[in-house]
């Protein structure tokens, strides 16, 4: 290790020279907190990863309060955001009620929630796959009219708690429907982390040979058994280019129970460093915002790379 505190760097061969971290924490990772995170918190939360140099950060959730009251202040938080330069600030939205609220505040960028198993959109979502893709339909229409950019996550591409391995054919299909939809990116979450190297490339290779390019495709991995790094790699090495990740390990899922939390956005960025690909982002900065976010939340990170530096220190 240096003395910095970053990894020495010794590039491997085909991989990126650059990664855009699609940073989740303010969302994904504080939705499931019992407590109600303060909007100010939030905010300062937002503009410390921006600091950091994350340019992606998903901000909040226009869902209705009953399902997820921790993200209630989306319309208190999303304006107290403005002012940071060019960093995108994508919304989550579960319908047209959803898109309306986003953009009546401005939002230029939002993502629909879907799923490739019929359980977890029925759990999730109250209605089946195809229901939910219909649902998705006239959002992703009005959204692209309104030139807002389109990200569509699809869930449980890898295994699902309730029906086990999910067929890559099932996830594909799914996939190429949103896509057809209009999204413009879409993100491929291993909601409960069972995937494993060899299982990442053999989707990404079916999604490509169905005519869905790499270049539209995201990954967003839990380590729930210790493979979210692994799986990423085998994803770089494919060629993608886009890595969801949770600053301080933040998140799960509230509608799969044996989820864990999101890769680690520290875990990345050192990972990334080591090997010479370009992130944009001062892991020292970074750490240091994962910390004061554990402080408010009044627990330590789970993030590997944070307990280690911020032990350094």
């Amino acid at each position: 290790m240096t003395a910095a505190g970053l990894p020495m760097r010794v590039p491997a061969p085909g991989l990126p020279a650059r990664v855009r971290i699609h940073e989740v924490g303010a969302r994904d990772g504080l939705q499931n907190e019992k407590s109600v995170v303060p909007t100010e918190v939030k905010a300062e939360f937002v503009r410390r990863l921006a600091a950091a140099g994350l340019t992606t950060i998903e901000a909040t959730s226009f869902v209705h309060p009953k399902w997820v009251p921790q993200l209630a202040d989306a319309e208190q938080l999303f304006p107290r955001l403005d002012g940071l330069g060019d960093v995108a600030l994508p919304v989550l939205v579960p319908n047209e009620r959803g898109l309306d609220r986003a953009l009546a505040l401005g939002a230029r960028r939002i993502a629909v929630f879907g799923s490739a198993t019929e359980t977890f959109a029925a759990r999730n979502l109250n209605r089946t796959v195809d229901e939910s893709l219909a649902m998705f339909e006239p959002v992703v229409a009005r959204a692209k009219a309104a030139g807002v950019h389109v990200r569509g996550y699809l869930s449980m591409c890898f295994g699902d708690p309730w029906e086990g391995a999910v067929p890559v054919a099932q996830v594909v299909r799914v996939a190429k429907a949103l896509e057809d939809l209009g999204c413009d990116e879409l993100s491929l979450g291993d909601t409960i982390g069972v995937a494993t190297p060899g299982h990442v490339t053999a989707l990404l290779t079916a999604l490509n040979e169905a005519g869905v390019p790499t270049g539209t495709l995201g990954v967003h991995f839990h380590d729930t058994y210790g493979q979210a790094l692994s799986n990423t790699l085998a994803a770089l090495q494919h060629g993608v280019t886009t890595v969801d990740a949770s600053a301080g390990g933040l998140g799960g899922c509230p509608y799969a129970k044996s989820a864990t939390g999101n890769l680690a956005t520290e875990d990345l960025v050192w990972m990334l460093d080591g090997l010479g690909v370009d992130t944009g982002v001062d892991l020292g900065a970074l750490t240091a915002t994962s910390v004061w976010m554990a402080e408010q939340l009044g627990r330590p990170s789970p993030s590997r790379t944070v307990r280690a530096l911020s032990h350094k220190e």
